[in-house]
This record gives structure tokens, C-alpha cells and sequence, in this order.
């Protein structure tokens, strides 16, 4: 199935509740990276603060202590008894899946082996208390030693993960990417980070297809107003040739591109929480345009690929040619090196969009079985 999907924090019933009506599904995040919202550095300070061993925000994925309290946390809330549906959390038709961490770094193991082995743990426990719903990583999509060739795909330094081996984990239903182009290349020109932004995604659509063998989410991207010389057509050309592959990738793909999420959609009258990547419909018309028909392609497509025995070659395409191009390995010019130094980690400008977790929309194919 393809549903519309929004992607908060799980802590309101009523968006549940509000949701569920408008045929629109839920993905939770348990936690976040970064210290926004508190994030993982609260767990380490409150084992901290309990008398544990604890030396920086990395024992996140470690101490024994710590573990113990995201479980806690975790089981709180698929336990949970909706207050407006009275449903229990692990059997509510509203949660479309669960995302273990938002953007998982480890900055003292650029291996991954650290985090997979969070994943496998988090992951196995996640799913004995509840098997009903999907369940993803959160990962942006770096690459780490598995397939060490893989790396070069790499926006020039490590955060940690190795994308290939945690998606493999039998518990996780799909994959998902994260681009920031302007943040991960800034100071090259919107052309340079428009063809990394292309190569990224194929690279992970051919993962999913070929290694992984599940679907794939492009879950997070955007371009920042506060970028230096930003323009509103500048920031629809980069969202466009991200549909554009989306819709390409998912065409032809074989289920293996699920959907896309921009970051951000807001309401008017929510200043304080801006932070660059919002959205705001009434305020940015060719954009919001933008979404609105990549929204409707989609829908589209996924109506006709239901459809019994239909050849996906003969699926009309949408837009001009570009679209059935992006199915073909683009061919690129070598990476431009970047420092090693995983300056991102504490990037002002990334820290501040994680801060404003908002509701964004996008189209996600389940695996089959499921709901």
C-alpha cells in the first residue's frame, strides 16, 4: 500500500487521533541524535547524575545503563493507551512505523560497529513488544566498512554508521536517507550539490534493490533560505530533481523507492520554529505547486501499479525526459575531498534545524504483510 505519512515525535495523542481521519499514517521517532528536545546526551546525563560510568554522549550506544533507560522509554510509549482512541500505542491504525534514533551518529567509532550493534539490540527489543508495525533506523545513508567502496559516495568524512549492514538487520523494514547538500558541500555552486544530491539517491536505490532488498524512503531533504544568495527557484530546482528521481526510481524500481519527505511544512503564525528549511503553503505558492503535483503523480502511480500485471515500462512517465533518465547510473565527476574532520557533528546551522521537529508529508510503500 502507499499511504501520506507524517513524521513526529511521539508525544500527542490527539495528533493521533486527528490523523487517522484524514487517511494520513505516523511515523515515530523515538529519539534524537541531537540535543535538541533533549536527545541522546539527556540519557547519558541522567546515568550521569544516577552514579554511572558514563564519559560522553557516545556511552549513549553502550552503557548498560543507559540502554536500559531508552527501552524503558521505548516500552512507555508502544504501551501506551491513547486518551482520545483508547487504542494501546502497538495496535494503533494511525502509527505507521517506529524510527529508533533520528539521524544516529558515533563519533568515537567511525566503523559503525558501535551503532549496529544499538541497532541490533534496539531493533530485536522493539519488535518483541510490538510486531505489528514497521520499524526503520533513521539513518542519513553514510557508509561505512562493510563495503568499504561504498564510501565514496560519502559526502568527504565518516559520522559513524554503516548504512549497508544495520538496514540488513532482519528486524528493520525499511531504508532511510537524508540529503543536505547545502550543508554537507557548503561553498559549492547549487550544480555541484544538485548532481551529489542525484548520486546519492541512486546509489541507495540501487542498495535497496539489489543488496537490501527492501524499500527505501527518502526521508529527509531541503535547501535553507538562510543559505548565502538563496532563491525561492533555486530551492524548487533542487526539490524537483529530487522528484523527479523519486518518481523515476519508484516507476521502475520495483517497489524498492517508497516516497520522499521535504523538510519542512509549517504553518503560518509558527515563526519561532523556523529555521531556514520551512515550508510555509500560503507563502511559498511555486513550491508549495511543487509538492502538491508531486503528491498527485504519485498517488497516481501508486494506483496504477496495483493494477494486476501491469508492465512498469508502459507506465506513462510525468514531466520531461529527465525522469526515465534518472533510472540510468549517472555518470559523475570525482567527489571533491573534503576535510575528514566530521565538522557536521556540531554544525550550528544543523543543529538548529534539528531543534523543530515539524510534520512533513510524503507517499511510503509497506513491504507486503504488513497492515
Amino acid at each position: 500500500m502507499w499511504f501520506n505519512s507524517v513524521r513526529v515525535w511521539p508525544n500527542s495523542d490527539r495528533a493521533k487521533h486527528l490523523v487517522f481521519s484524514t487517511n494520513v499514517r505516523l511515523i515515530l521517532s523515538f529519539v534524537n541524535n541531537f540535543k535538541d528536545y533533549g536527545g541522546r546526551a539527556q540519557y547519558v546525563d541522567w546515568a550521569r547524575n544516577a552514579g554511572a560510568s558514563v564519559s560522553g554522549e557516545d556511552d549513549f550506544y553502550t552503557s548498560s545503563v543507559v540502554k536500559n533507560y531508552y527501552k524503558n522509554h521505548v516500552k512507555s510509549i508502544i504501551t501506551r493507551v491513547n486518551t482520545f482512541t483508547k487504542i494501546v500505542y502497538k495496535d494503533e491504525p494511525a502509527i505507521m512505523a517506529w524510527e529508533l534514533i533520528n539521524e544516529p551518529r558515533c563519533q568515537s567509532d567511525y566503523s559503525g560497529k558501535t551503532i549496529h550493534a544499538w541497532v541490533e539490540e534496539m531493533a530485536g527489543y522493539t519488535k518483541s513488544l510490538d510486531g505489528n508495525h514497521l520499524l526503520e533506523v533513521g539513518m542519513e545513508g553514510f557508509y561505512g566498512d562493510s563495503m568499504p567502496e561504498k564510501k565514496q559516495y560519502n559526502p568527504g568524512y565518516q559520522v559513524g554508521t554503516d548504512y549497508i549492514n544495520s538496514n540488513l538487520i532482519k528486524e528493520i523494514d525499511f531504508a532511510t536517507i537524508h540529503a543536505y547538500p547545502d550543508i554537507w558541500l557548503a561553498g559549492q555552486n547549487d550544480g555541484s550539490q544538485n548532481t551529489f544530491a542525484q548520486r546519492w539517491m541512486w546509489s541507495h536505490w540501487e542498495d535497496a534493490r539489489t543488496i537490501l532488498k527492501k524499500p527505501l524512503v527518502f526521508a529527509e531533504f531541503g535547501k535553507s533560505k538562510k543559505d548565502p544568495g538563496y532563491t525561492e527557484n533555486e530551492r524548487d530546482t533542487f526539490l524537483n530533481t529530487v522528484y523527479t528521481n523519486i518518481y523515476s526510481f519508484a516507476r521502475t524500481g520495483g517497489g524498492s523507492m517508497a516516497g520522499g519527505l521535504v523538510w519542512q511544512l509549517m504553518a503560518e503564525g509558527m515563526d519561532s520554529y523556523y529555521d531556514g528549511y520551512e515550508i510555509v503553503l500560503p507563502r511559498d505558492p511555486s513550491t508549495t505547486a511543487l509538492i502538491s503535483k508531486q503528491s498527485h503523480v504519485m498517488q497516481t502511480l501508486a494506483q496504477t501499479l496495483r493494477r494486476p500485471n501491469v508492465n512498469r515500462n508502459t507506465v506513462p512517465q510525468v514531466g520531461d525526459a529527465s525522469r526515465d533518465k534518472a533510472t540510468s547510473k549517472p555518470h559523475f565527476q570525482a567527489r571533491t575531498k573534503m576535510d575528514n574532520n566530521p565538522i557536521h557533528a556540531t554544525h550550528p546551522r544543523r543543529q538548529r534545524r534539528h531543534h523543530h521537529r515539524s510534520h512533513s508529508w510524503r507517499n511510503v510503500h509497506e513491504r507486503q504483510g504488513r497492515h
